[in-house]
């Protein structure tokens, strides 16, 4: 007995409304520009609490310096104090108050330590201020960098919900068997690529900014190319390796393949010399040069 197979028909099943895709992607740009202007607005505080604890610091040696110098000082003053009361005659080395028997040189020192004592203290009492103010400015900064960072991690939040409800308006790819196969497919239209390879790759377009060229169908090499079945998206130009941003939306293209594989019909990715059918990346041979190795573009193979 032959088993039939049937092939899903997208939207034959009644359901709920679906979200607007228009206003989906709308509110993600508005969240994408929050997250920047957040990420700036922290590493901006990060560099004010670095100057803060520095200034900080700063202000504490000062103060510690001050107590040290004071210290020798008081040391110093009562070494001279000393050697003032022992010439003068009689006194048996105690201090005397001005007017009885204390020798010019010691009620100089007395002054002398009086106003050493005055500057000490009005110097101690403006960097130990200036000390609070510089702790009290550390902890209003680091508590400042922690709402950023705290809000940044809900924004990018709210930019994962939205992404997975872009994700769920993403129609069944056709020629989706119930036993989860795909029915084969020829190339068709212009772009002779496949209807599964094309409604991948307008997809792609309208979930990615993708700014370099996106070549599908081609003669000249082997594979699912010259079948209308592969499509790929460039991240740089002139072979060079993407890095930074060019290399961060590979990664985020390539996840999101993968991640909606089941209903686009997805074959396997190909990115950085790696290659993932659904199980996970595996490194493979070195070919030789960036866009043979698949650095400078993210390869799409479909079934």
């Amino acid at each position: 007995m032959v088993a039939l197979v049937a092939v899903l028909t997208p939207g034959t099943a009644s359901a709920a409304p679906k979200p607007d895709a228009d206003k989906l992607r709308k509110q993600l740009t508005s969240l994408d520009k929050k997250v920047n202007t957040l990420i700036a607005e922290y590493h901006s505080a990060r560099e004010d609490l670095a100057k803060a604890k520095t200034a900080s610091k700063a202000v504490q040696e000062k103060l510690t310096k001050a107590k040290a110098e004071f210290a020798a000082a008081q040391r110093e003053m009562a070494r001279l104090a000393g050697l003032s009361y022992q010439s003068v005659p009689g006194n048996g080395g105690i201090l005397l108050p001005p007017g009885m028997g204390m020798s010019p040189l010691a009620q100089q020192l007395g002054n002398e330590q009086a106003a050493t004592v005055r500057n000490y203290k009005q110097k101690e009492k403006a960097q130990a201020q200036a000390l609070a103010e510089a702790k009290d400015l550390v902890v209003q900064i680091d508590e400042k960098s922690k709402d950023i960072e705290k809000r940044r991690k809900e924004a990018e939040e709210l930019i994962g919900d939205i992404k997975d409800k872009l994700d769920d308006l993403i129609p069944i790819a056709p020629g989706k068997l119930t036993n989860g196969g795909w029915a084969p497919q020829l190339p068709t239209g212009a772009d002779n690529i496949t209807s599964r390879t094309r409604l991948m790759r307008e997809e792609a377009k309208s979930a990615f900014k993708l700014h370099n060229s996106i070549g599908c169908f081609r003669v000249d090499t082997s594979g699912e190319h010259p079948l209308g079945r592969a499509c790929d998206f460039m991240m740089t130009t002139g072979g060079v390796m993407a890095t930074g941003p060019a290399q961060a939306l590979g990664d985020s293209l390539a996840a999101w393949a993968l991640k909606n594989r089941l209903k686009l019909g997805v074959k396997y990715v190909i990115w950085r010399q790696r290659i993932n059918s659904g199980t996970g990346w595996r490194f493979m041979s070195n070919r030789g040069g960036n866009t043979a190795n698949h650095y400078d573009h993210v390869h799409i193979s479909m079934f």
